[in-house]
């Protein structure tokens, strides 16, 4: 009677047998390891710069902005003008637009601003010279305004009413004061230095209305316009 026997497995581990033989059966030995040349790093790291300055190049040959003048600051008409005065940017102006190139910066300083400058302004030949402001039939007329008789929201650029009230104390005896107006845009508001409090107000106005604001006696009242008259 010949009895035959098996070696059982174990459940859920088919072939685990197999496997650990195949385990069993890897070679040993070193473990190659590819080594990066050093020649080749400074190869691609000299190429990269290559590329990078060659961009620049090209960028450079492309750029079609030019340096002009500009404004550093505040220039007041018939100020002269100062190397401290001007700034250099790079502009890609339009040929309609009128600039002074940066090579002609020395023939500037020295020179008087024809008209008022403002900060970060391109320069332009016209704004170079002879004093062009305020224009024919235009002046500046300056104005010391009580607190109270003018609004907060006033700011240069703002038009506005100015009136010359009469006091009791200007007016002549029996007779009744006429307050003087007119129209004009506010230059400037600086508080004065004296320790009135009062604002000094610089305006442009007309010519005409500059001289009766100057020769009236009174409290000046400003009164802002709305906008668009």
């Amino acid at each position: 009677m010949t009895t035959v026997s098996s070696t059982p497995t174990r459940p859920g581990r088919p072939g685990a047998a197999k496997a650990d033989g195949a385990a069993h059966a890897l070679p040993g030995g070193p473990v190659l390891r590819r080594r990066v040349s050093p020649l080749r790093i400074l190869l691609a790291a000299v190429l990269i710069l290559g590329f990078a300055l060659a961009g620049a190049v090209v960028a450079d040959g492309i750029d079609t902005r030019v340096p002009v003048l500009a404004t550093a600051h505040r220039i007041n008409a018939g100020q002269v003008i100062t190397d401290s005065d001007l700034t250099v940017v790079r502009v890609a102006a339009d040929g309609a637009v009128a600039t002074v190139p940066e090579a002609d910066r020395r023939h500037v300083v020295g020179s008087a601003a024809a008209v008022p400058l403002v900060a970060g302004a391109l320069l332009s030949p016209a704004q170079v010279g002879a004093a062009a402001w305020p224009a024919a039939g235009q002046s500046l007329a300056a104005v010391a305004v009580k607190p109270g008789r003018l609004p907060s929201t006033l700011a240069p650029g703002s038009r506005v009413l100015v009136l010359v009230v009469p006091t009791s104390t200007t007016a002549d005896a029996g007779s009744t004061p006429q307050p003087v107006q007119a129209e004009a845009t506010v230059w400037s508001l600086d508080e004065a230095k004296d320790q009135s409090g009062d604002t000094a107000a610089s305006l442009l106005i007309a010519e005409a209305d500059g001289r009766r604001v100057a020769a009236a006696v009174g409290d000046v009242t400003l009164v802002q316009l709305g906008v668009g008259r």
